[in-house]
């Protein structure tokens, strides 16, 4: 089986090019220009065991907005290309991941259907990193590749007071349950009673 799958989009404010093996080990190249998003994506990458190559330039100059969103939108795209039919997999995953004070809940079905709860209130800090990373586009960013890769998540913060772990926690966590629901099983055919996902 082969879960690799790779894709370009450009507009007007990116120029995006994104590759992931899902059955990879963990081994990421990743330069969008943000500093704090190349560490939030590198840890989909290392926590969630796939080999991921991100490499996007975007209008930085306006805002890191567009390359954020770009970004996230291409990445839930070729992950849906990488997981193909389903056959296999677990699909469902759920966790709940700390970092320091910070705890946060984490559960999703590759169920084709996007939906997103996001249950997440930021606690009060200064943009991320510079370029900046506004910590609001954190949600924007998981809601963006849930969205795209047709992907049913819950996340909620139990608790956290500082920003960085908050959204690093996230991060990390929807991680790990990503590369629980990819897993393949054994499992005969598509996990569901409709065959298809």
């Amino acid at each position: 089986m082969n879960r690799t799958a790779s894709r370009s989009r450009t507009t007007k404010e990116t120029t995006i090019e994104v590759s992931i093996d899902l059955d990879g080990t963990g081994e990421t190249d990743v330069s969008t220009g943000i500093p704090f998003y190349d560490h939030m994506l590198d840890q989909i990458g290392r926590h969630g065991g796939f080999d991921l190559s991100v490499a996007a330039d975007g209008d930085l100059d306006v805002d890191t907005h567009h390359t954020v969103e770009d970004v996230a939108i291409t990445l839930g795209e070729v992950f849906a290309d990488a997981l193909g039919d389903k056959a296999g997999v677990r699909r469902f995953a759920s966790g709940r991941y700390p970092l320091d004070e910070t705890l946060v809940d984490v559960a999703l079905d590759l169920s084709g259907r996007p939906h997103v709860e996001w249950h997440v209130e930021m606690p009060p800090g200064l943009p991320l990193g510079n370029p900046a990373f506004d910590p609001q586009l954190a949600e924007h960013v998981v809601t963006s590749f849930a969205t795209a890769a047709g992907i049913t998540l819950h996340v909620e913060l139990v608790r956290g007071r500082n920003t960085h772990h908050v959204i690093e926690a996230t991060f990390k966590g929807l991680a790990r349950t990503l590369r629980d629901a990819v897993r393949v099983d054994g499992a005969a055919g598509v996990p569901s009673t409709k065959g298809v996902l």
